[in-house]
C-alpha cells in the first residue's frame, strides 16, 4: 500500500512540473494562444484549376482559379444526338448543361484520362517503363495500338504520349504494371481515386477502357476526373498535342511517329474547333463514340463530356454545338479589379484608428483579377463588395471580402497577408494585441513580466499543493502506525487469555485422576 501512495505522488509530481513547464499531460501546450485555442476553417467555397498557360508546379496553388455564379436555368441549348452529356465550368465544376448525367455508361478509351492522371501523380515523367510479353500481349488483337514491341524500355513521358495521342493499348497495360504491379491493382486505384474526386457511379476494371461490362462511369463523373486531370501541366500537355515522335533504340524501328486522334484539335479537319485545347477520344461496339475535351474563350474555361454517341463525327459536332451555345450563353468577369479594399478597412466600425493603420501595414492582398463565370445579362454593377474581418494567424489571413447580389453570395474571398515580412512576424507575435507595431518591442517585455508572475503564481500552487499532499501521506503513516500498536495490544491480549484457560482444564483433568486412584485402593482392602 505503501508502494502504491509513493507511486500516486511521483505522477502528482510529475504533473505538477509538467503543468510548471507549461506542458499539457493530455498533450498540447497550456500557454497556447487564443488564436490558436479558437481557430476555425473558414476556408471560402473556392474552386481551383490551372489556366492553360500555368507553369505553375503541381503540389502549388493554381495561379487561375475561379467560381460559378447563377447558372440554373440556363435555356436554347442545342437538340444533340449522344445519350449522355454535360458541359461543366472547369473551374468551378458548376454544370452548366447535362442530358442524363447521372446514368451509367461504357467510357471505352477516355477511361486513360484516369490512366493518365495516376501516371503524372504517382511517377516521374523521366522513369523507364518496361513493355513485358505480359503486357504487351495481354492487349486484344485488332485494338488500338502505338505497334510499341515487347522488350521496349521508354520513358514514362513517352508512354503517355502514345497512350493520349494514338490510344495506344499497350501503354495503358505498361503504366498499370510499372504503377501497381498488375492490372487489377490499378484498376482498384483507379476506383478508388475516382471517388476521392467526388465520383458515385464509376468503376473500373482496366487501364484502357476494353470492354468490360463492370467498367462503368457517367458523364458527370469524367467530368470530374477531366476536370482534375487539367490543373496538370503535363496532363494539359499530353491532351493538346498534335502530332509526337518517340525515339528509342529499344523500339523495333527506332521512333514510331504518333498522330492525335481527335480531329477537333486538328485545324486541317471540318471537326476543328479553335478554342478546344485538349481532348480524348474512345470508341467500342458497347460504348459507341466517346470524347472528352476542354476549352477555352474570353477568360472562360469549359469542359465537355458526351458518351454513347452515334459516330465519331458526331461527337465532335455535339461537342462544337454544345461549346458554342455555352460561350454564347455565359460570360466571365471579375468583381474584384476596381475594389478598394483599403476604403473598406479604413471604414471598419468599432475599430480603433491605430488599429486600422497596423492592418494596412502588413500589406494585406487578395486576387483582383478573380474571375466568375455568370449568365450572359448578369448586371455586376448592382454586385456589393464588402470587407469582413476575420483573422487567421497561422494562415495569415486578415479576413473575407463578399462580393453579394442582394442577399445572395456570389463570392468569397479572402484577404491574406506575407506572413514572412518583418512588420507581419511582429503582428503575428502580439496576436494582433498591440496597437502600435513601432513599440512592439515594448509589447514584448510586457508579455514576459507576464509571463514570469504567470509562472511564480504557478510555482506558489504547486508548493502548497506539494506541502498538503506531503502533509496528507504523513498523516496517513502516522494512522498506520498507531492501528498497528492497537492490533498489536489486541493481539497480545488474546494470546494471554488463551493461556490461562489450558492451566484450568490442566488442574480438573488431575482431581479426576485422584479420586480414581482413591476408589482402587478401597477396593483393595476390601
Amino acid at each position: 500500500m505503501i508502494l502504491t501512495m509513493r507511486r500516486y505522488f511521483a505522477m502528482i509530481l510529475v504533473a505538477l512540473f509538467m503543468f510548471l513547464a507549461g506542458v499539457s499531460p493530455l498533450g498540447g501546450n497550456v500557454y497556447a494562444s487564443e488564436a490558436e485555442s479558437t481557430k476555425e476553417d473558414k476556408a471560402g467555397s473556392i474552386n481551383l484549376l490551372n489556366s492553360e498557360d500555368s507553369s505553375e508546379e503541381d503540389d502549388e496553388v493554381p495561379e487561375d482559379t475561379g467560381a460559378s455564379y447563377d447558372l440554373d436555368g440556363l435555356s436554347g441549348s442545342p437538340d444533340i444526338t449522344a445519350e449522355s452529356a454535360i458541359v461543366m465550368d472547369a473551374r468551378s465544376g458548376e454544370v452548366i448543361y447535362a442530358k442524363q448525367a447521372d446514368a451509367k455508361r461504357y467510357p471505352a478509351s477516355i477511361t486513360k484520362v484516369m490512366t493518365t492522371l495516376l501516371a503524372i501523380e504517382n511517377c516521374k515523367m523521366d522513369e523507364i517503363v518496361s513493355y513485358t510479353s505480359e503486357v504487351v500481349n495481354s492487349i486484344e488483337e485488332g485494338s488500338s495500338t502505338a505497334g510499341i514491341n515487347a522488350g521496349a524500355k521508354l520513358t514514362m513521358e513517352d508512354t503517355l504520349y502514345a497512350l493520349m495521342l494514338v490510344s495506344a493499348n499497350e501503354a495503358g497495360a505498361a503504366v498499370a504494371n510499372h504503377v501497381s504491379g498488375s492490372n487489377d491493382a490499378f484498376a482498384k486505384l483507379m476506383t478508388d481515386r475516382a471517388k476521392e474526386l467526388g465520383c458515385v457511379n464509376t468503376n473500373f476494371r482496366n487501364p484502357h477502357g476494353l470492354p468490360d461490362e463492370q467498367h462503368y462511369t457517367t458523364a458527370h463523373d469524367m467530368g470530374l476526373i477531366l476536370k482534375e486531370a487539367i490543373k496538370h501541366e503535363e496532363f494539359r500537355k499530353f491532351a493538346g498535342t498534335i502530332n509526337y515522335t518517340i525515339k528509342n533504340d529499344t523500339l523495333t524501328n527506332k521512333s514510331i511517329d504518333l498522330w492525335n486522334h481527335a480531329k477537333i484539335l486538328r485545324d486541317n479537319t471540318e471537326y476543328y474547333y479553335k478554342y478546344a485545347k485538349g481532348a480524348k477520344t474512345g470508341y467500342t461496339m458497347a460504348a459507341n463514340n466517346t470524347l472528352v475535351t476542354y476549352a477555352q474563350k474570353d477568360g472562360m474555361q469549359l469542359l465537355c463530356v458526351i458518351l454513347k454517341d452515334y459516330g465519331a463525327d458526331q461527337s465532335y459536332y455535339d461537342t462544337i454545338h454544345l461549346y458554342k451555345w455555352a460561350f454564347n450563353t455565359l460570360k466571365c468577369i471579375h468583381p474584384l479589379k476596381k475594389y478598394d479594399l483599403t476604403a473598406d478597412i479604413k471604414s471598419l466600425e468599432g475599430v480603433k484608428p491605430d488599429k486600422i493603420e497596423t492592418y494596412l501595414s502588413i500589406n494585406p492582398s487578395y486576387d483582383k483579377d478573380y474571375p466568375v463565370l455568370v449568365k450572359k445579362g448578369f448586371d455586376a454593377k448592382n454586385l456589393t463588395k464588402k470587407f469582413r474581418l476575420d483573422e487567421d494567424f497561422d494562415e495569415g489571413r486578415l479576413g473575407y471580402i463578399d462580393v453579394k447580389s442582394g442577399d445572395k453570395t456570389v463570392l468569397t474571398m479572402p484577404v491574406t497577408y506575407d506572413k514572412s515580412s518583418n512588420v507581419a512576424l511582429n503582428y503575428v507575435t502580439d496576436q494582433g494585441g498591440d496597437d502600435d507595431l513601432q513599440v512592439a518591442k515594448t509589447t514584448n517585455k510586457n508579455s514576459l513580466i507576464k509571463k514570469i508572475v504567470v509562472f511564480l503564481l504557478r510555482l506558489i500552487v504547486a508548493a502548497a499543493l506539494i506541502f498538503v499532499i506531503m502533509q496528507m501521506i504523513r498523516r496517513w503513516q502516522l494512522e498506520k502506525k498507531r492501528q498497528a500498536r492497537i492490533q498489536g495490544r489486541q493481539n497480545k491480549s488474546n494470546n494471554y487469555s488463551s493461556y490461562g484457560s489450558r492451566n484450568t482444564k490442566k488442574k480438573k483433568t488431575g482431581n479426576t485422576n485422584s479420586r480414581g486412584s482413591d476408589q482402587n485402593r478401597k477396593r483393595r482392602y476390601k
